[in-house]
Protein backbone atom coordinates (compact mmCIF):
# COMPACT_ATOMS: atom_id res chain seq x y z
CA UNK A 1 0.00 0.00 0.00
CA UNK A 2 1.28 3.75 -1.27
CA UNK A 3 -0.10 6.47 1.34
CA UNK A 4 1.46 10.09 1.18
CA UNK A 5 1.25 12.29 3.84
CA UNK A 6 -1.62 15.05 4.49
CA UNK A 7 -0.97 18.59 6.07
CA UNK A 8 -2.21 19.17 9.60
CA UNK A 9 -1.32 22.76 10.86
CA UNK A 10 2.06 22.88 10.48
CA UNK A 11 2.88 19.35 10.91
CA UNK A 12 2.00 16.38 8.29
CA UNK A 13 -0.31 13.27 9.33
CA UNK A 14 -0.44 9.67 7.98
CA UNK A 15 -3.93 8.80 7.44
CA UNK A 16 -4.51 4.82 8.40
CA UNK A 17 -7.25 3.33 7.15
CA UNK A 18 -9.72 1.82 9.22
CA UNK A 19 -8.77 -1.86 7.79
CA UNK A 20 -5.27 -1.73 8.99
CA UNK A 21 -6.90 0.01 12.54
CA UNK A 22 -9.19 -2.88 12.89
CA UNK A 23 -6.43 -5.94 11.62
CA UNK A 24 -4.05 -4.10 14.16
CA UNK A 25 -6.79 -3.35 17.18
CA UNK A 26 -5.74 -0.13 17.35
CA UNK A 27 -7.26 3.14 17.45
CA UNK A 28 -7.17 7.02 18.38
CA UNK A 29 -6.03 6.55 21.57
CA UNK A 30 -3.72 3.59 21.17
CA UNK A 31 0.08 4.95 21.83
CA UNK A 32 2.38 4.56 18.94
CA UNK A 33 5.99 3.94 19.11
CA UNK A 34 8.00 5.12 15.98
CA UNK A 35 11.62 4.03 15.34
CA UNK A 36 13.50 5.03 12.59
CA UNK A 37 17.16 3.99 11.09
CA UNK A 38 17.44 6.88 9.04
CA UNK A 39 15.93 5.49 6.43
CA UNK A 40 12.86 3.54 6.68
CA UNK A 41 9.72 4.58 9.67
CA UNK A 42 8.27 1.80 11.68
CA UNK A 43 4.90 2.66 13.33
CA UNK A 44 3.94 -0.07 16.31
CA UNK A 45 1.38 -0.15 18.73
CA UNK A 46 1.81 -0.48 22.48
CA UNK A 47 0.11 -2.92 23.91
CA UNK A 48 0.46 -2.27 27.47
CA UNK A 49 2.95 0.82 28.56
CA UNK A 50 5.47 -0.74 31.24
CA UNK A 51 4.20 -4.02 31.23
CA UNK A 52 7.35 -5.92 31.83
CA UNK A 53 7.86 -3.76 34.71
CA UNK A 54 4.49 -4.77 36.19
CA UNK A 55 5.14 -8.09 35.24
CA UNK A 56 8.29 -7.75 37.23
CA UNK A 57 6.71 -6.09 39.98
CA UNK A 58 3.92 -8.54 40.61
CA UNK A 59 6.28 -11.38 40.03
CA UNK A 60 8.68 -9.93 42.96
CA UNK A 61 5.34 -9.76 45.07
CA UNK A 62 4.57 -13.47 44.55
CA UNK A 63 8.12 -14.26 45.47
CA UNK A 64 8.38 -12.22 48.52
CA UNK A 65 4.66 -13.86 49.92
CA UNK A 66 5.10 -17.18 48.58
CA UNK A 67 8.87 -18.05 47.71
CA UNK A 68 9.18 -20.76 50.40
CA UNK A 69 6.45 -22.73 48.85
CA UNK A 70 7.44 -22.26 45.50
CA UNK A 71 10.76 -23.27 46.39
CA UNK A 72 9.67 -26.75 48.28
CA UNK A 73 7.29 -27.23 44.97
CA UNK A 74 10.42 -26.86 42.94
CA UNK A 75 12.63 -29.51 44.33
Amino acid sequence: MIKTLTAHGNSSALIIDKAILELLNINNTTPLKLVTDGKSLIISPLREPFREEKFKAALKKVNANHGDTLQKLGE
